[in-house]
């Protein structure tokens, strides 16, 4: 299983707790799946528990260190602006992301957090990986929400 693979796994499972379906897994430098998680904004009644952090923080538990400069992040949406910074700040070597969120993207759409001159670190970012399996899965949360 790919880490994209586990980060939609993640999502779907999300979904099914009536979560906005993100999913978000932390990559050590071997390779190794260091955390994930999924959403958990509603279970938790807690506007910053976004899979992002959630799995920020854990694999950050598991290190014993605040920044992971050697690991990745794949995620299955564009990360938010409260996101991107919070990847900036664990010092993320590299970003992987699925969809791109026009309206609530912080990376290449709205604040565009790490291209801001106050940014202390920039990690490589690559988006668009699988996308549209991604896509989908926002796609049909949000219109079983709306019917």
């Amino acid at each position: 299983m790919t880490p994209m693979d586990l980060a939609l796994t993640e999502a779907r499972a999300a979904a099914a707790r009536g979560e906005v379906p993100v999913g978000a897994v932390v990559v050590g430098p071997d390779g190794a799946i260091l955390a994930s998680a999924g959403n958990r904004v509603e279970e938790t009644h807690d506007a910053s528990a976004h899979a992002e952090l959630l799995a920020l923080r854990a694999a950050a538990a598991v290190r014993g260190d605040p920044r992971l400069p050697d690991c990745d992040l794949v995620v299955t949406l564009e990360p938010c602006p409260m996101c991107a910074q919070a990847i900036s700040f664990f010092r993320i070597r590299r970003l992987v992301f699925g969809a791109y969120d026009p309206k609530g993207g912080g990376v290449d759409h709205g604040a565009r957090v790490f291209a801001a001159s106050s940014c202390h670190h920039r990690p490589e970012v690559v988006g668009g990986v699988r996308e549209a399996e991604a896509g989908a899965l926002l796609r049909a949360f949000f219109a079983t929400k709306r019917s």
